[in-house]
This record gives structure tokens, C-alpha cells and sequence, in this order.
């Protein structure tokens, strides 16, 4: 089996339109939650989210492009193309036919689909729909952008587990290349749900916190007083290769990628299982493929939205599978700060603890001020930024539907 390793990243995040923007912000412990500016939310019970600020398809493609995309899709535009800029390949002396594109959404493009149809059922539209209307809402189409823009030839389409999207979208990448079926694979997801439909939507069913007076302190999770996620967007991508190609070629290694894990709560179609067994079964296959035990793990990356089943449901699942082990490891919530990104937010995560890996820092939960009793007290949940050794980390993600995705990444070594 090949060796898949980290290449290159990208991200368009509530933190900033970069990788160094989001991991400084991240280690400050800065929260990217505000006040809706996208549309008047005042007529909503929730009015705040973490918007992507001051961002400008224009830098990324020209505005006849701009205009055939939807927004989901130019913040995958713009992280790849960071992406390919940070991992200095060549594509002129790449083989493109093993190079390939899975890209992930949960939503895909909703804001083109509110638009057109409250356009179309105005009294000015006669009957006249936008001839991009499909293919800037398919959920597919970010991948097919990306590999048209690149040139790629492989393997090209969607994960769509809502969540747990784009942690699938790793795992299939990571599969093609252990497989050999690949040498290069753009393994990300994006998301632009900030539209009136998704924030009511989520609102009615009780999934959004409510604290309006407070957004950037909404997000708490792992606190007794946290009542519902924040919503994000953007996008982020990981470039996942093959290693002999990668040495070949002269590349900087962030990371390996050496395992993952798939499990069903098969429970609800929103709750968690109240004893986290799908999370206990990924977390379990990702740490067995990757040859490694609960010893071995220094940082999780929890799914931790804040909502007042699922982190306690997480956390049960952490505490039967590393029980006295807990104390070395460093149990992380990034969505305190980033707002949860749905579809894209496995790959911004999964970014996080590659970053983790690479530089031995660990990122804060921040608004914990009153935390749960319900969560075992071996459970290390650090409010500052942590400087220790990290050898390797787990990414989780949960998914509406009962998707559950653990994806492992360690410290590269010949």
C-alpha cells in the first residue's frame, strides 16, 4: 500500500481568507462570529453567524466567471488556488490523468437556489430563470470547476454527508492514493449557507444558538450554558499525495495522513447516539489502520458544534475509548471560534490538526466558562493556546443522518 501524505493547504474561513490568516487567528483564540450582514435578520430568532469578510472573487477568476458561480463554489476557487500556489507543483511536469478532485458540500449552492426561485415568482421575472441556475446549485459542480481550471483528469466528484462531507471527501482521496490509483488528489469542501432559508431553516428545528446580544461568545462548546451552533462558511482544501511522488518532486511535507474510520449512529435523523457509538466506532478503525493506540494521540479535533446533545454524546464516546489516557491528550473544539462550517468544516478541521502536527501548537476552545459536569473530569479541554510535542491528531465529524468520519493524521518520518 502507498503512503499518502500533506502537500499544500488552502482555506477561506470566518478568520480569514487564508491558511496563515486562520491558524494566527485560531492560536489567538479569536472568534469570527457577528451580526448577519448578508440579508436583515431581524426578523429571525437567530441574527448573527461567521460570515467570510472582505472577500473578492475578482481576485480569483474574471466577473463573467464570477457570475456563472455560486458563492460556495468561488470560495473553492479561491482555496485551491492557494492550495496549488503553497504546494509548488508543477502541473506541466505531473502526469494529470492521476491527478483528481473530491470536493465536498452539504448544501452546495442555496443561495442560488433561494434567488432564482424568489426571482422567478416575482412579478418581474415573466416567467425567465437564469440559464445558470443547475449548475451553480448542483452540489457537484466546485469539483468539476476545479479539475476544468486545472486540467485534471482523474477521479472528479462530490461527498455530500451533510457534516461530515468533506472528512469523506479525505477519506475517499486518501483510499485512491493508498490504492494507487492516484498520485495527487484535491481533497477539500466549501460551504455558503449565510442565506435567509438556511438560517430560519436551521432555526425552526432548534440546531442555532440564540445568545444575539453576545455572537461572538454563542459558541461554547462543552459548557452547561450552550444552547445551539453557530452557522459558518468557506472552504478548505488539503492536497493529499502519494510520498515517493512527493519526495520526487521536492515537496514540503506537512503531515501524514495514515488512517480514518467510518460508523453510523444509525440512531436519528439529527441526534447523536447518546453514548457516541458511531464516533467510538471511527475513532477505533481510524487508530487501528493507522497502527497507532489511544497512547498515541495527543490532540482530537471534536466535531464540538455546541449543541447540548451532541457534545455530551462526543464526549462519552472520547471517555470509553481512551478512559485514563484522557489526561495526555488535549480534547479541542475549533468551531468556538470558526462557527460551524457544515460541509466544509471537516477540511478546515482537518487542516487544523495537520497544522497542529506540523508546528507542535495546539488551538484553544474558547467561551468555556462553566463546563458541563456531565463531561468525565479526566477530559482535558484547554482554554489557551497549548505549545507541546504533537505526533498525531483526530479529526471528527458528525453528520445530520447519522454520518460519523475520524480521520488521523501524524507527524511525517521516512
Amino acid at each position: 500500500m502507498k503512503r499518502v501524505v500533506i502537500t499544500g493547504l488552502g482555506a477561506v474561513t470566518p478568520l480569514g481568507n487564508s491558511v496563515s490568516e486562520y491558524w494566527n487567528a485560531l492560536i489567538k483564540g479569536t472568534s469570527g462570529a457577528a451580526t448577519i450582514t448578508r440579508f436583515d435578520p431581524s426578523s429571525l430568532k437567530t441574527r448573527f453567524a461567521c460570515e467570510v469578510k472582505n472577500f473578492d472573487p475578482l481576485q480569483f477568476m474574471d466577473k463573467s466567471e464570477a457570475r456563472k458561480n455560486d458563492l460556495y463554489s468561488q470560495y473553492a476557487l479561491a482555496a485551491t488556488s492557494e492550495c496549488m500556489a503553497d504546494s509548488g507543483i508543477n502541473l506541466d511536469q505531473t502526469n494529470r490523468e492521476r491527478c483528481g478532485v473530491i470536493w465536498a458540500t452539504g448544501i452546495g449552492g442555496i443561495g442560488t437556489f433561494e434567488k432564482e426561485i424568489l426571482d422567478f415568482f416575482s412579478p418581474a421575472s415573466k416567467g425567465r430563470m437564469n440559464p445558470f441556475f443547475i449548475t451553480k446549485m448542483i452540489p457537484n459542480m466546485a469539483s468539476g470547476l476545479i479539475s476544468i481550471k486545472y486540467g485534471l483528469h482523474g477521479a472528479s466528484y462530490a461527498t455530500v454527508s451533510a457534516c461530515s462531507s468533506s472528512n469523506h471527501a479525505l477519506a475517499d482521496s486518501y483510499n485512491l492514493i493508498k490504492l494507487g490509483k492516484a498520485d495527487l488528489m484535491l481533497a477539500g469542501g466549501s460551504e455558503a449557507p449565510i442565506v435567509l432559508s438556511a438560517v430560519n431553516g436551521f432555526s425552526v428545528i432548534k440546531a442555532l444558538s440564540e445568545y444575539n446580544d453576545t455572537p461572538e461568545t454563542a459558541s461554547r462548546p462543552f459548557d452547561e450554558t450552550r444552547d445551539g451552533f453557530v452557522l459558518g462558511e468557506g472552504a478548505g482544501v488539503l492536497m493529499l499525495e502519494e510520498l515517493e511522488h512527493a519526495k520526487k518532486r521536492g515537496a514540503k511535507i506537512y503531515a501524514e495522513m495514515t488512517g480514518y474510520g467510518l460508523a453510523s449512529d444509525a440512531y436519528h435523523i439529527t441526534g447523536s447516539h447518546p453514548e457516541g457509538l458511531g464516533a467510538q466506532l471511527a475513532m477505533k478503525e481510524a487508530m487501528r489502520e493507522a497502527g497507532l493506540s489511544t497512547s498515541d494521540i495527543d490532540y482530537i479535533n471534536t466535531h464540538g458544534t455546541s449543541t447540548p446533545v451532541g457534545d455530551i454524546s462526543e464526549a462519552k464516546a472520547i471517555a470509553s475509548l481512551f478512559g485514563d489516557n484522557m489526561n495526555q491528550i488535549i480534547v479541542g473544539a475549533t468551531k468556538s471560534m470558526t462557527g460551524h462550517l457544515l460541509g466544509a468544516a471537516g477540511a478546515i478541521e482537518a487542516m487544523c490538526c495537520v497544522l497542529s502536527v506540523k508546528n507542535n501548537i495546539i488551538p484553544p476552545t474558547i467561551n468555556l466558562k462553566n463546563r458541563d459536569q456531565n463531561i468525565d473530569p479526566r477530559m482535558r479541554i484547554e482554554t489557551t493556546v497549548s505549545q507541546q510535542p504533537v505526533y498525531a491528531a483526530l479529526n471528527n465529524s458528525f453528520g445530520f443522518g447519522g454520518h460519523i468520519v475520524s480521520t488521523l493524521f501524524k507527524k511525517y518520518e521516512e
